[in-house]
């Protein structure tokens, strides 16, 4: 097992990666109020709005992780010519990510989810989007810039939001630059598109994906290894972490070994983009030096950390080593 001095070692090396992250952007809007009674128009709780705030979503949700880690980030991917596409801009360049890599098309919104937020209680939620597939041209523009910045980076995340950017054709350029250019794969999928991640060094399903993609129930160790198994070989991917919520990670590596790696959260609050978590640090790991297992253990503690936020939240390098610390105990 590792321990706490070799994590710090790890750690110690986010600084000094860049990553390029391809994948569906997204506007997180938080509408923060109270509930003191039910509306007289229909029986629905009238919300009393005390706040708004506005996050990166999406594949910016893994940009905002990476740079909070110390990690330098390219994001590629689409946004609309809209008001939500000029506040994604500017979080980008508020946290000092490049963004050159944003294509903007006229003709599609820029994917916005509005969620009201009472008493710690999501009320409800409401999305602007068009998840239809995108355009050649987009799709053109989108592997031109990962293949530009790939040059530079240490590796290539894509996060699949299955909001019409990560069409076949994309993700197979993409992930065929990355191995020309001999840079590692990490994916974090949605099933509609599940047959077309092949080749990938690492893809991470939650289990409802794993089981759906597999077709297989995941209730026993014996299924969890024949759902993993058969993601595998259905892909030819390297190895396969799947998340499993309460019940932690389950990772399948390539010389076919299963590392069961219990949850460390103590409050779960929200979620919310805790994939965005898990893909970011475990990526970084990777490619600062850390084995499979000992990636996925820091990513696993990078996850209880943001479970116990509410909305769209991030890690940082102190709260990852702090939490990390009972390694040692």
């Amino acid at each position: 097992m590792m321990d706490l001095k070799r994590a710090g070692k790890i750690i110690g090396e986010f600084t000094e990666r860049r990553l390029v992250v391809l994948g569906d952007l997204m506007l997180d809007e938080f509408i923060w109020g109270e509930v003191r009674r039910i509306s007289p128009e229909a029986p629905v709780p009238v919300v009393e709005v005390r706040r708004e705030t506005l996050n990166l979503g999406g594949a910016g949700n893994v940009v905002s992780n990476l740079r909070a880690l110390g990690a330098r980030a390219v994001p590629v991917g689409l946004v609309g010519a809209d008001e939500a596409a000029a506040r994604i801009r500017e979080r980008f360049q508020a946290i000092d990510a490049e963004i050159d890599g944003l294509i903007a098309d006229p003709a599609r919104p820029t994917t916005r989810k509005t969620r009201i937020v009472a008493h710690s209680q999501q009320m409800v939620r409401a999305d602007r989007e068009d998840r239809s597939p995108v355009s050649r041209e987009v799709e053109d523009r989108a592997l031109d810039a990962v293949t530009r910045h790939l040059a530079k980076a240490d590796g290539l995340i894509i996060s699949d939001y299955d909001k019409g950017l990560l069409t076949p054709r994309l993700l197979a350029g993409a992930i065929r630059a990355a191995r020309e250019a001999g840079k590692p794969v990490t994916l974090d999928p949605k099933i509609r598109n599940f047959s077309s991640y092949r080749e990938v060094d690492l893809i991470t399903p939650n289990q409802l994906e794993a089981e759906r993609a597999s077709g297989i129930e995941i209730v026993d160790q014996d299924s969890l290894i024949s759902a993993a198994r058969t993601i595998r070989q259905m892909l030819d991917c390297r190895n396969v972490l799947i998340t499993r919520g309460e019940h932690g990670m389950a990772l399948l590596e390539e010389s076919d070994h299963l590392t069961n790696i219990p949850t460390v959260a103590r409050e779960v609050y929200d979620v919310t983009g805790a994939g965005d978590t898990v893909i970011a640090a475990l990526t970084l790991a990777l490619t600062s030096g850390a084995s499979l297992p000992d990636a996925a253990i820091i990513a696993n503690h990078a996850a209880g950390v943001v479970v116990a936020k509410i909305g769209t939240a991030t890690v940082s390098t102190a709260e990852l080593i702090a939490t990390l610390s009972d390694l040692d105990g």
